[in-house]
């Protein structure tokens, strides 16, 4: 009963409409995408947000730049992001734009809530602020190069003086200490954890929460000549997609706090340091778990558009599959640490991994039984103890790879995955069912039906990553809908004796590189 399942809520960040999707943009929802689908397939009742930021002074100058206004420029970019979500086969049950009445209704609310509770006053704001990274920067993180001020980042800052609310932010550094205490997998992985905790113990000014200088954001209410700091907007883009303050007020409770927020390590101070903050003396609950991924490089060097190797997730898609790409990226690089794409890397996981281990197992598997069986589910005898063990493996492989999906080890659970498709090839190769097809066919029988049923779990359980060639691998099994969730999973949904099987088809083609093949001949 859907009534009763136990909620799970996962966001994206919402990507800045200053530029088109990129590998990272990809990344961060795949990555969200693998979760939510991974909690639908073990019983969650899943809500998954992604969306786009449309506000602040950035966009106001791309737009203007462009000769367009602001509404018009955004209105473009942000199906960019729509468009990414659709061909990566993202599965987001709610697409967030920041220039959404609904949105700016939740805004100003949580801002007039703040105001009520004493955290906002009216000042002057006084300093080095840095348009393209929309942040305040204290004289003591500038950097100088050739004689100019620039932001820890690099980007260029200017100062600003102007009229300002504030968010009494200075106030917050030991409570917050507190919470990271009190809630120590809030902040992940652990060595970001230790960065937050010491920006904090560093010592927090209050916050510049509203700009007079340009007009392109949400109105602070009542004060109608500031808007809100993009931030303070941004952030609260978590609380209106599930209908806060008052539209959907049971949705609101079922799934607020956030179980996880996942962001790139750029943008983790504003998730686990501003946004707890501003929750906390909003008296809502902050969210359960921040996680901040690492970035992509290409064949070893850093990604810039002055250098010209940003990567496209269209092309890389193009060039080497959907679900190999979905495959390789949550498989290479332990997840929160940065990794590098590289051409190679990728062909041989997909060769290697794909072709070779899963598809071709499937494969010989498959085909054995429709040549050998009547091309229908083998019947098994008794089990021996190598039978067992690879059969106990698949059924415990759930248990060992949900806690990995929780704190985000994708890889790890890939390569759990992955050593019971080697166990599975090993058996074949050890029991030989081709031999036994003539020493003992009953034997065979045995056999062919255990690795049936191997490739039933494996089948399900990679279905969050490669949805697409899960459902190939699973038809071929004649699974129906209702048997691919991971209540299935176990003995007791095990293959049908009997069920006619289809002539099995290749899931995972090798990939043959052009250019290897060039320097070959």
């Amino acid at each position: 009963m859907t009534g009763h399942k136990q909620p799970y809520y996962i966001t994206t960040p919402i990507y800045y409409v200053n530029d088109k999707p990129h590998i990272g943009h990809a990344y961060t929802t795949l990555a969200c995408d693998v979760l939510a689908r991974f909690k639908r397939l073990d019983g969650f009742d899943v809500m998954f947000l992604t969306g786009t930021d449309e506000h602040g002074q950035k966009v106001d100058k791309s737009a203007a730049a462009k000769g367009i206004d602001p509404q018009t420029f955004t209105d473009q970019v942000s199906q960019n992001f729509r468009d990414l979500a659709g061909h990566m086969n993202f599965s987001n049950d709610d697409f967030i734009r920041t220039t959404e009445e609904r949105h700016k209704k939740a805004c100003q609310a949580l801002w007039n809530t703040l105001l009520e509770k004493g955290e906002i006053y009216l000042g002057s704001y006084d300093g080095w602020y840095s348009v393209r990274d929309e942040a305040f920067y204290g004289e003591k993180e500038l950097i100088e190069k050739d004689g100019e001020k620039l932001a820890p980042t690099g980007a260029p800052v200017e100062w600003v003086s102007e009229p300002s609310y504030f968010f009494k932010l200075s106030a917050w550094g030991d409570r917050l200490l507190k919470f990271y205490d009190d809630n120590p997998d809030f902040i992940a992985p652990p060595s970001r954890r230790n960065e937050v905790i010491s920006f904090v113990k560093g010592g927090m000014h209050d916050l510049s929460v509203s700009r007079t200088s340009f007009k392109w954001g949400v109105p602070v209410p009542g004060d109608e000549d500031h808007v809100m700091y993009v931030w303070l907007d941004a952030l609260t883009n978590y609380l209106t997609a599930i209908g806060y303050p008052d539209v959907d007020p049971a949705k609101l409770e079922k799934f607020w706090p956030a179980d996880l927020h996942m962001v790139g390590k750029d943008i983790l101070r504003f998730h686990a340091v501003y946004w707890p903050a501003f929750l906390l003396a909003a008296d809502i609950a902050p969210p359960k778990r921040v996680f901040a991924h690492g970035w992509w490089t290409n064949e070893g060097q850093k990604i810039s558009k002055s250098i010209g190797n940003v990567i496209d997730p269209y092309d890389l898609t193009e060039r080497y599959g959907l679900d190999q790409t979905r495959y390789f990226l949550l498989r290479e690089v332990p997840f929160g640490n940065d990794g590098d794409f590289g051409h190679r890397a990728m062909v041989s996981r997909m060769n290697s991994e794909l072709a070779n281990d899963l598809g071709n197992m499937c494969q010989r598997v498959l085909s054995m039984i429709h040549k050998n069986c009547n091309a229908a589910v083998p019947t098994p005898g008794e089990f021996t103890d190598a039978d067992k063990d690879i059969l106990g493996k698949a059924h415990g492989m759930l248990d060992t790879v949900r806690p990995l999906f929780d704190e985000q080890a994708f890889h790890k659970a890939l390569e759990a995955i992955w050593s019971l498709v080697g166990d599975a090839n090993r058996y074949v190769d050890e029991m030989a069912p081709w031999g036994l097809k003539k020493t003992d066919p009953a034997r065979m029988e045995t056999v062919l039906y255990i690795l049936a049923e191997v490739i039933r779990h494996v089948g399900i359980l990679v279905q969050p990553i490669m949805p697409d060639s899960a459902a190939k691998i699973l038809d071929l099994l004649v699974l129906a809908d209702e048997k691919r969730g991971f209540e299935a999973l176990g003995p007791d949904h095990a293959l049908a004796v009997g069920t006619e099987l289809p002539k099995p088809e290749g899931v995972f083609p090798r990939f043959v590189d052009p250019e290897a093949e060039g320097e070959k001949a």
